[in-house]
Parts: C-alpha cells; structure tokens; sequence
C-alpha cells in the first residue's frame, strides 16, 4: 500500500483493491498449500471471518461508487477503514500459514563454498550485477549450480565496489569469474562492463536478489533456439511467497509500466504461454551476445539505472526482432533487496526521472504503438493489438497422439499461430492435461482452464467480446453448448468444425449392423446438425463428398471444404528408398471412435485368416488408445495390440510394417490414419468408406469392400515388390498435393474472408 504518500481518492481506492486482490489469492495459496483447513480458520476465528464479509462488502461498495463519494461519506468511509484493518490483520495471518511452492534454497543450508563447473564450450552467460549483499548473492549462485540442468554455462559477478564478503568470492565460490568496479560505476555501467567478459552465445542478465527454480535455464535457450526472429527472452518472475511479481512487462503510452500479474497465481492460465511483451524485467533477461554487442548494451543516458531495461526492449524490436515471455523459466524474485522500495530516495529516485527520459526517447513509438494507461489490457499483455484473434473451442485440449480428430485440431491451432492470428483455447472440460496443455502454450496460445474459467467463461467472453475476430467451434455436441452464447455476444465470425457428418455415420453403420435405435439417433443428429449450419456463418468439413451431401440438403448452408490434416513436403522418418525387408501389417485409430473397433474386428475375424494362409510369417499389429475387451483378447501370435503408443514408437512401426490396412466397413469423413499412413509413406488397403474424399486415382490407395476381395487384394499387393515402391516414392508428392501448409492457408483464407 501507499501509505507513504497523500494518496488521492483514486490511488487509496486502487491500494485497497490491491489488498483484497492480495487478500483471495492468500486464501487460494492456502488452499493449494494443504496446510490447513481454510474455512476452519474462518469459523473459528469470527473477527477473521469477518474481514472476509468487510473485504466483500467494501469491495463491491468500492467498484459501484465514485471514489470522491465513497470516501467523503460517513458511513462508506468508516466501512472502509474498519474493512482495511481486519484486511490487513487477516493477511499477516494467512501469510505466516502458508508453504511457498517453490522450492527456495535455504540459506542456512548453503554452503559456505562450492564449486561451479567449467566448460569448454559456454552456451550462456550468467552476468550478476552485484553491491554487497553476498548472502543474496551466494544463494543465487548456489540454486543457478543446482537448477541449470544440461546448459553449459559461466557465471560473471559484476561487483560494484562492494565492501562484504563479496570481495572473497573466488576464494569461496570456485570458478567463478568477477569484473570489480573501484570506485562503483553504478548499476547500469556494471553490467555493461561486465558483459564484455561474456564468451557464451547468449548474455544473461541476473540479479543477485534471485533464486533460479530447477529448469529454469533449458527453456529460454530452446525458444532462442526455435526462432531467429526472437531478439530477448525473459522468465517468469514469483514472490518468496508464492505470489506472482511478472509475467512479463507493459509499457502504457505514458511510458509508465505495469508488471503483468503482479500478486496473481503463477499457474493461472493468463500467465502461462508464450507470448511477446513490451519488456521484461531485468532480473532475469536473455538475448544473444552479438545482439547486445551490437546495441552496446544497456543505454548509459539511464545511468545509474531504472528503465534501462524497457529501452533494451524498444531497442530490440527496432531491430525487427521480438521480446518474448518463457513461463517455463520460474526465478523467484526478493523485489526490493538491490535498491529498496522507496522512489523518493536513494537510486530508487531515478525511476521517476527515466521515465521522462524514456518517454522523449521513444515518444512517437509510444503514441503509435501503445494503449492509454490501464485500456486494451486484452491486447496489450500480448502485443496483439494489430494480429486478429481466434478463439477456438473444441471437447478438450487436442491429445494429437491419441485421435485423428484431436490431431487435426491440433495442426490448425499451429496453422493459426503460423499465420500470425492471436489464438485462445477453450476446452469444455476445462483441463490442464499434460503434456498437450504445455504444448499449445510453448506454441504461444492461451489455453483457458481450471474452475475459475470453468465457472466464469461466458465472462470472459463478454469481457473480451470487442477482440474476438474469429470463433472456431469443433464437433456438434460442443458447438450445441456455446454458439448462442458467442453469437448473442460477440461479433466474431463463427466458424463451425463437425469433423464428420454424425448422421451419416450412424445411417452407415446401420446398414452394416442393425442396431435397435440407431436409426432415429441419426435422424436425431441430422436435425441437430442442420441447427448448427443455420446459426454458423461459416460451415467446414474435410471431405467433399460430405460438402455435396450439404449442399443438396439446403443449398442455403454456407459450407466449404478444409482439409483434415496438414504435413510438410518430406515425410518423417530417414528412409529414403522402399524397405523390401518389413513383413508386418499395421491399423492405427483409437478406440473411442466406434468404427474402428468394428474394423479391427471384421479384418482379425474375416480377413486375416485367409491372408495368413499365403503370408503365414506376418503379423497383425494394432495401435490406438483405449483399446476395448473385444480388440484386447484378440491377442495372439499373429496379432499384436500394441495399444497406445508413442509418437517414436509409432514411427517405428511405420517404418517396419509393410502395408497398412484400413477396414472401415462404415463411418463419414475423410480418415486421417490414411493420411497419416501415406505421409509415412506406406500402401494402404482400405474400403470405399475408408478412401472417401481421397483422390485414389494416383495409386496411392488400394479400394476393397468384400472381405475376401479385401484379403485377395492385400495379399496381392503384399508380393508385389514393384507397386510397392511405386507407392512409396509417390507418396510425398500425393501428401503436397492435397494437404500441405499452402494448401491449408488458402483454405482457411477463403473462409476467413468469405
């Protein structure tokens, strides 16, 4: 709180939402902490318990009054003050009850001396501007030796006349290399003069107030790594307490800063992708070596230091290059510790000073480029106020590794962060399951999960309905639960993705096995599905056969083809000539998908049979997940359930078998094991159903709907060394035909701007 200072009604009303802000994410870290039982406390403790009621109370009283007229009356004002005392005894409470999360060195358990590793080769550059304070400084090094992981790395104290146990580091901390300053040349010019020591690629600048977390080194040279246009990393910066200090920096058109997330839960969603920023505090920044050489480092008009950073980052980008946020690399942060807290004494006062500084420097960037202080938050956290965004709304979070259907929802979010779009992602479950949730965030999506959004998403929606450009929504039990929503709300463009068409499905499996009911459940989907093509603007679906059938059924519905995988030119795996040496057959598709098991069943029962008779050493192998009681006992000697495997083991198979099979006797929609199967460059033998929407002109698949023509056909192929290689070397040229990157752009521009 401002306390300090003569506070308007304004900033006093700003400093008690602060506290309450502060107040519930104690009582969620508290939660989260299993220590103890939160509403215990409360019952037991009624003048704590009331300070919640205060806090509630005078927070709402705070948002729906004018803060002039909240505090000039009587009544309001005194609720006010009480609220704030039994707020602030309740916080020094929950403080002192809560366990960090993170894992901090204890420096009673540092060593007294240590010794730091030396490499050949040096990746990073570790430059720790220093002034005394050698317990901090000890503490820091000693977690960047526990926590660094497989980076090679040096560390250099930049010692700014420091007068402690800092002038014997080398003596206590082996092998650690020092740039000393007598006299101080003060923050700014500390590091600068210190980083021309640095012989690694990367220059990375730490302060000694800091204790790395395990891992933190990794992800920040991995996102350098990936991509060239990044000029400056920065990692997410965490209270001692458990609270959240940055995820990443704003910069207003005043040049005053936000630090994003400031007192928030470190895990929420908001905090958790990749994305750029404005700046990054520089407790923990990185870039290339050559980048800062070339820039010479930190601008010295800011000596002695204060907003140096934020000029690096404006600097930067006038390279052309991006600031980026790696919420992978966790550093816990004293705030304060270097220079203290107060702006009005000591180095703190250039913090005033610099703004101005920085202001008149970058003042036509500023204006162009940045949002009034506290506007577009949306946007500006992110710097997407010139991209569009896309919300994207699918079942779960994409296990590409599972399902077709999950894989190719999978390769459009990377499509659309390719394309420059801002992409958010909303799962209906609400789940953070790893490792896919992580896997969309590193690719700089939002992913929204946990309770917070489950409860509060339609909020957010109309929060943030002005930015919404574009809404894709997969699968038409989800679509039935959210579309209303999103076209009473927003103005987005609402595209909607059924994948396949589920009536269909259910007519063709009808037809193949009779079950009681499923006639109507289709006409039930039919007329469920027809519902969503009127309220979409835009409807898509991969196969044409299922774009025609639309199209016949009401001529009115705007729908259009995308493809349902998308691959590079060169397929994956190193084998570039035919394998005459594998012998195996191979189906791949989960198990959740009907029409999968009923193919695995109909080939293990009704083909394979005959085909062992003529190829009696091969083998059946099955892959896909959540393999059922039916296909598991079919386990034999020539068939293997292999189940859910991983990506490099179903890699392997694929190099290995000889001929994959695709048995559908039934379904709707183009199948993406057949795609996938000749992005691996392998025959297929599948049905018509199988190959619907496929251009099998090319040879690239083999069509065979009755068992024993399926079996004939297969065994037939199996011997023929020539088609097969044929087959094999066409394959990717088939793939850059039909589902390539370019191919996949034009049509989702079409539909964009249609």
């Amino acid at each position: 709180m401002k306390t300090k200072y003569s506070l308007s009604s304004e900033q006093q009303l700003d400093a008690f939402r602060d506290r309450v802000k502060y107040y519930f994410n104690l009582r969620q870290q508290l939660a989260a902490s299993n220590r103890n039982d939160e509403d215990e406390i409360i019952r037991s403790t009624p003048v704590l318990g009331a300070s919640r009621k205060f806090a509630k109370f005078t927070f709402k009283g705070a948002n729906q009054l004018l803060p002039h007229k909240l505090l000039a009356n009587p009544i309001t004002s005194l609720f006010y003050k009480i609220g704030s005392k039994l707020l602030d005894k309740r916080i020094e409470q929950l403080k002192g009850e809560i366990k960090s999360p993170w894992l901090l060195i204890d420096p009673t358990l540092t060593p007294d001396s240590f010794e730091l590793p030396v490499f050949e080769s040096v990746t990073v550059s570790i430059i720790i501007p220093v002034h005394n304070k050698f317990d901090y400084t000890k503490r820091c090094i000693y977690s960047i030796l526990k926590h660094s992981g497989t980076v090679t790395y040096e560390v250099i104290v930049a010692d700014d006349a420091s007068s402690d146990e800092t002038l014997h580091i080398q003596e206590l901390i082996k092998n650690t290399l020092i740039n000393r300053n007598v006299p101080g040349l003060g923050f700014l010019k500390n590091c600068n003069a210190a980083a021309k020591l640095a012989k690694g690629e990367f220059v990375l600048l730490l302060n000694n107030d800091t204790v790395v977390q395990p891992g933190w080194l990794q992800p920040l040279v991995d996102l350098m790594n990936k991509d060239a246009s990044i000029g400056m990393v920065g990692s997410k910066l965490v209270y001692p307490e458990g609270f959240l200090q940055e995820a990443g920096g704003i910069v207003w058109s005043d040049a005053s800063g936000w630090n994003y997330g400031r007192m928030g839960f470190p895990d929420a969603p908001e905090y958790n992708y990749v994305k750029e920023v404005d700046y990054i505090s520089g407790a923990s920044i990185m870039l290339r070596t050559v980048l800062w050489n070339k820039l010479g480092g930190f601008d010295e008009r800011y000596t002695p230091a204060y907003y140096e950073d934020s000029d690096l980052a404006f600097q930067i980008r006038e390279q052309g290059l991006k600031v980026v946020y790696q919420p992978l690399s966790v550093v816990v942060h004293f705030e304060g510790i270097s220079h203290g807290t107060d702006i009005t004494t000591g180095i703190k006062e250039y913090q005033v000073k610099n703004k101005d500084t920085f202001y008149q420097k970058w003042k036509d960037v500023l204006a162009n480029n940045h949002s009034p202080n506290e506007q577009h938050l949306f946007s500006a956290r992110d710097r997407s106020q010139f991209k569009k965004t896309i919300l994207v709304i699918d079942h779960y979070v994409p296990e590409y590794d599972q399902d077709a259907g999950s894989k190719s929802t999978f390769q459009y979010l990377k499509l659309f962060v390719e394309m420059g779009l801002n992409v958010k992602f909303i799962g209906d479950n609400f789940m953070r399951k790893e490792p896919y949730t992580q896997t969309l965030q590193q690719m700089g999506i939002e992913v929204l999960y946990g309770f917070e959004y489950a409860s509060n998403w339609q909020q957010w929606v109309c929060n943030n309905a002005a930015r919404i450009d574009y809404c894709l929504i997969n699968r038409p039990h989800i679509a039935e639960k959210y579309i209303d929503f999103i076209k009473t709300n927003t103005r987005a463009r609402v595209i909607f993705y059924g994948h396949d068409l589920h009536f269909l499905r259910e007519e063709r499996q009808y037809a193949v096995a009779p079950q009681k009911g499923l006639l109507k459940s289709a006409a039930d989907w039919k007329k469920r599905e027809l519902t969503l093509f009127h309220k979409s603007d835009v409807v898509v679906y991969p196969s044409p056969m299922e774009v025609k059938l639309i199209k016949e059924i009401d001529d009115t519905i705007n729908v259009h083809r995308i493809q349902m995988n998308i691959y590079e030119k060169n397929s994956s795996g190193k084998r570039t000539t035919y394998n005459d040496d594998s012998r195996d057959l191979l189906f791949v598709g989960g198990f959740n998908h009907p029409p999968n098991a009923d193919a695995v069943l109909w080939f293990a029962n009704e083909i394979l049979p005959t085909v062992l008779k003529s190829i009696p050493d091969c083998k059946f192998i099955v892959v896909g997940s959540k393999v059922p009681k039916e296909i598991a006992s079919l386990a034999s000697e020539h068939i293997i359930i292999k189940g859910f495997v991983s990506d490099e083991e179903l890699e392997q198979l694929y190099d290995a078998c000889r001929i994959v099979v695709a048995p559908l006797r039934y379904g709707a929609g183009i199948k993406g094991k057949i795609i996938e199967a000749i992005y691996h460059r392998k025959a297929v033998v599948t049905t018509n159903v199988g190959a619907e929407g496929l251009d099998i002109s090319g040879g690239q698949i083999v069509v065979a709907d009755e068992a024993s023509v399926f079996a004939n056909t297969l065994i037939s192929l199996y011997n023929n060394k020539q088609q097969l290689t044929n087959m094999f070397n066409e394959a990717p040229v088939f793939i850059q035909k039909y589902f390539s990157p370019q191919q996949a752009i034009r049509f989702i521009e079409s539909i964009l701007t249609v």
